[in-house]
This record gives structure tokens, C-alpha cells and sequence, in this order.
């Protein structure tokens, strides 16, 4: 049997159509399949290389870390320099206060721990998400997200969960003294890359503040330069309680993490003691390369690239609107939603991209939505070979 009868054979299936690209190798903003076709890649492994496939700092950073250990205890335990080094540089980075990190496996690992936080420095039970908001896909982080076809299915899941409406002022007002926690995307990226009005998280922030309730930033997706800053947080000048990160946070292994007030992330010391814990989180080979990307993209100021190189995209790809069946743009930074007519016609203009050799992400909850999120290395000639191939597909 060939390996394309073998994954569908023996790796469970998600999805009733995969993709099936069969990877070789993958450098820099290329992935090359087994037949030696090159690809460029528009979706960074849907944002986590975001200083590109095997970074040569990235890769140094492993080889190293290779050589001196691996697992070695339960996260907490031993004193890791890769662990210390990383949280001690992401406390630099964050806004202010937030200056003490859990580090996790997973975005959906990380959210469940920053809910588990909330609950025990409160002492509430209720939290509070938004309608199209995507958390991760584990009992408690689907209890928070905002997409009841797909909670429904593994219901019940956590009670005292309350969805309301994304962007709307007004709804705000439900958020009161039993309220543990707020979660949101400061950019909703599965919900069809959707950025809120200016006032709508100051006055989320406020609304928290003035209740008690602590407001946890999910920013797996726009974390690490992502939205043209280093957290997309900056762009509203609000700062959370606590600090969702994942996917780019490893520099293409797996590591997630939430940073917090250190008042908030004491609570997990004490009653009782390790009443959160994690056998692989923060492995070391992950956060010895999360701190070598980490560095790349302060010392390179990916985040002011991001910021540059998505507006001349975003600026190229609206003088396309009204071809194709494309009918918006939007988006900060390197993470744009093109927006289409009818799913048949986003479901078309993907196709015939990843034909033409430019791989192009989706989103869960809108057919018609496709998300880009380059490498943040992404070259001005790489930019305008995914925009020739967008045209063409469009045209």
C-alpha cells in the first residue's frame, strides 16, 4: 500500500476531503511535495511558521538542545535553562503586568489552564465567550467557543457558559459579579477573520474591570508579530489578565503557554498545591526553539514587516474585489480574510490556487472565507508570485 492508502487506512480522519499533499521537505515560505513539486505556502502551517519552515537560528537552537537533554522531569520540578530563558524574555515582551508564564503543549491546553485560573482567583463559576469564537477543540475550550453545531455534538460541557454577540456594545452588560472570566480573539481568525471596531475592547476591558471579571486575551493565532505588533493586544492598547500563546510561540514545534499577572498565576501553587500540572508542557527542544524565534522576530522586526508587507497585500488584493466572486478584504497585518460571494466560489479560487502552486488556508465557521497568514519572511518576489497565482485564480 502507498502512502496516501495508508494515511487514510490507519491515521484518524477529520475531514471527509484532506488535502492529501504528500510533504518532502519544507524551507522558508516553500513546502515541496514527494514528486518535487515546490509550493508556496500562504498559511504557515495556519500560523505557526512564522519566521518560516526550519529557521537556520531555529534549527541551530534544537541541535543544541539536542545535545543536552530532553524530558527530564514533570513540568515545575527542575530548573531548565530553556523554560527560564523563554518566560524570562516573553515577561520583557508583554504588556505590563503580565510577567509569569505557564507553558503548555497546545493553544487548547493553555486556554484550559487560563480557565482554570480565572476560576480559582475569582472564585466564580461563569465565563463569558463570543458568538464565532474558536478556543481550541478540548471539553473545556469547546465549552467557550461560539459555534453550537459543533459544541452540540459533545454536550454537556462546562455549565455557566453564557455566547454573546461579537462586537456588540450592548451585550457587554450581562458580564457582572458571578462572571469568572471574559475570552476573546482580539481578531476572530476561524470566525472569518473578523476585526472589531475601535472602542469594542477598551469598553470590553472596562466592563471587566468594573465587574471583577478577568479578561483573558486569546492570541494563539495573532500572537508573535502576527497582526503587524508582537501581540495584537497593542492595536486596541488593552492589556488582559491573562495571555493565551501557542502555534508560532515554538518556532515550528510544538509549545503553548498563558501569561498572567503573577497574583493570578500564584493560585496554581497553592490550594492546594500542583493543582494544575503538565507532564510535557514547556518541554525544553520546544521553548530552546520558541526562544530562538522569539529572537528572530524581535531582532529582524517581523512585527513591523508583518505590518508592512500585509498592507501592500491587502492593498493589492482589494483592487481584486468584485473578480471571482470576491466581494471583501480585510484583515491586520499578515492575517487576511478574502471574503467570497458563495462558498462554491471560495471553495473554487482555493483549488485553483493550490493548482497553480500557492497553498491558501480556510476558516471553520465561514465557507466562504479564506484566511492568509505568510511567513513573516515572506520576500517582495514571493509576495508577488501568491498575488500573480490569487489573480489568475480569480480571473
Amino acid at each position: 500500500m502507498n502512502n496516501h492508502t495508508l494515511f487514510l487506512k490507519y491515521l484518524c480522519q477529520t475531514s471527509p476531503d484532506p488535502i492529501g499533499l504528500e510533504v518532502a521537505s519544507a524551507d522558508g515560505c516553500t513546502i515541496t511535495d514527494t514528486t518535487g513539486r515546490r509550493y508556496l505556502d500562504f498559511i504557515s502551517g495556519i500560523g505557526v511558521a512564522n519566521v518560516g519552515h526550519r529557521h537556520p537560528a531555529v534549527l541551530e537552537a534544537i541541535r543544541r538542545q539536542i545535545d543536552r537533554y530532553l524530558h527530564v522531569m514533570v513540568y515545575g520540578e527542575y530548573l531548565q535553562a530553556p523554560q527560564i530563558e523563554l518566560a524570562t524574555l516573553l515577561a520583557t515582551v508583554a504588556p505590563p503586568p503580565l510577567s509569569v508564564t505557564y507553558f503548555t503543549n497546545s493553544g487548547a491546553e493553555a486556554v484550559e489552564g487560563a480557565l482554570k485560573a480565572a476560576r480559582k482567583y475569582t472564585g466564580r463559576p461563569g465565563f463569558i465567550a463570543f458568538d464565532r469564537s474558536y478556543h481550541g477543540d478540548t471539553l473545556g475550550a469547546m465549552s467557550v467557543m461560539g459555534q453550537s453545531d459543533v459544541r452540540r455534538p459533545y454536550e454537556p460541557l462546562l455549565p455557566d457558559v453564557q455566547i454573546l454577540p461579537w462586537n456588540d456594545h450592548a451585550a457587554l452588560e450581562v458580564i457582572d459579579t458571578q462572571t469568572a472570566a471574559v475570552i476573546v480573539e482580539p481578531i476572530q481568525a476561524e470566525g472569518g477573520v473578523r476585526v472589531p471596531s475601535a472602542a469594542w475592547l477598551p469598553a470590553l476591558r472596562a466592563r471587566c474591570t468594573s465587574a471583577g471579571a478577568l479578561l483573558i486575551f486569546d492570541e494563539v493565532v495573532t500572537g508573535f508579530g502576527r497582526t503587524g505588533r508582537l501581540f495584537a493586544a497593542e492595536h486596541w492598547g488593552v492589556t488582559p489578565d491573562l495571555m493565551v500563546l501557542a502555534k508560532a510561540m515554538g518556532g515550528g514545534l510544538p509549545l503553548g503557554g498563558f501569561i498572567g499577572r503573577p497574583e493570578i498565576m500564584a493560585t496554581l501553587s497553592r490550594d492546594p498545591p500542583l493543582s494544575h500540572l503538565t507532564t510535557f508542557g514547556g518541554h525544553p527542544l520546544s521553548c530552546a526553539a520558541g526562544l530562538a524565534s522569539l529572537r528572530v522576530i524581535l531582532d529582524q522586526r517581523l512585527a513591523d514587516s508583518a505590518a508592512q508587507s500585509g498592507h501592500a497585500l491587502m492593498e493589492q488584493l482589494q483592487s481584486r474585489v468584485g473578480h471571482g466572486g470576491l466581494c471583501a478584504v480585510r484583515g491586520l497585518g499578515m492575517l487576511i480574510g478574502m471574503e467570497f460571494e458563495s462558498a462554491t466560489r471560495c471553495e473554487r479560487f482555493t483549488v485553483r490556487c493550490r493548482e497553480s502552486g500557492l497553498l491558501l488556508g480556510w476558516t471553520l465557521y465561514d465557507d466562504r472565507v479564506v484566511r492568509l497568514a505568510p511567513p513573516l519572511i515572506l520576500t517582495d518576489e514571493e509576495m508577488a508570485e501568491g498575488l500573480s497565482a490569487m489573480a489568475a485564480a480569480l480571473a
